[in-house]
């Protein structure tokens, strides 16, 4: 039972190491990105209004890829960009539904699904963060927000951190204090086994030879 509780905490433990460690490097590559996360060419992001429904809403965490090749967009694909808004340079994440391509130079007119008009901005290359690949995750784009920010970073990667190390640690000195301190010497099951059969044997040969001598006795 023991062996089974500290291979449970065992494999929990890696599970949230493995996270903490994705969601450090998603934050750090954010960082130096100019604010877009980026891991193996996958970006997730946080969608911060409801023009998409009912594709995705807000809070929602949508998944881009990094474009190689502008050139290869058609009308009809979800792209996230930057745009100005009310002055301010901000993510959008809006459908295409024009392509617009003259003499080498393109750029796209968009549109969110749940808007009546189109952005008054058309979107450049320059501009294009990545290509929607269709996954969003309802709710989880909240959570990212909160592990990004110092408390949520504190609370759900360095503490569950440290408690991995503490517990690996722990499992190391249990096992040094084992080595070193005289114990008896393990038996393993199949040696017990092979012991029980042979009392086993060695008592009804000696149930044998009661009666034997009792028949005898008696003649």
């Amino acid at each position: 039972m023991r062996k089974v509780f500290n291979t449970i905490i065992t494999v929990i433990s890696w599970i949230i190491l493995v996270l903490a460690l994705l969601v450090t490097i998603l934050v750090f590559s954010a960082d130096a990105n100019g604010g877009i996360p980026s891991l193996f060419g996958f970006i997730p992001l946080t969608v911060e209004s409801d023009s998409m429904k009912p594709a995705f809403a807000e809070d929602d965490l949508i998944i881009d890829k990094e474009i190689d090749d502008v050139f290869n967009l058609k009308e009809g694909d979800v792209i996230t960009f930057w745009t100005l808004i009310n002055g301010n340079r901000v993510k959008n994440t809006h459908r295409i539904i024009s392509v617009n391509n003259a003499d080498a130079n393109i750029n796209f007119t968009t549109k969110g699904d749940n808007n009546d008009v189109r952005d008054s901005i058309n979107v450049y290359p320059a501009d294009i963060i990545g290509q929607w690949t269709g996954t969003a995750l309802h709710g989880w784009g909240r959570a990212v927000n909160f592990l990004r920010t110092k408390t949520g970073f504190f609370i759900c990667i360095l503490i569950p951190m440290i408690v991995f190390f503490l517990f690996e640690l722990y499992k190391l000195i249990v096992v040094i204090v084992e080595v070193k301190s005289p114990h008896a010497p393990q038996i393993d099951e199949e040696e017990i086994r092979r012991r029980a059969v042979e009392e086993y044997i060695a008592e009804q040969q000696k149930m044998n030879e009661e009666k034997s001598d009792e028949i005898k006795a008696e003649e």
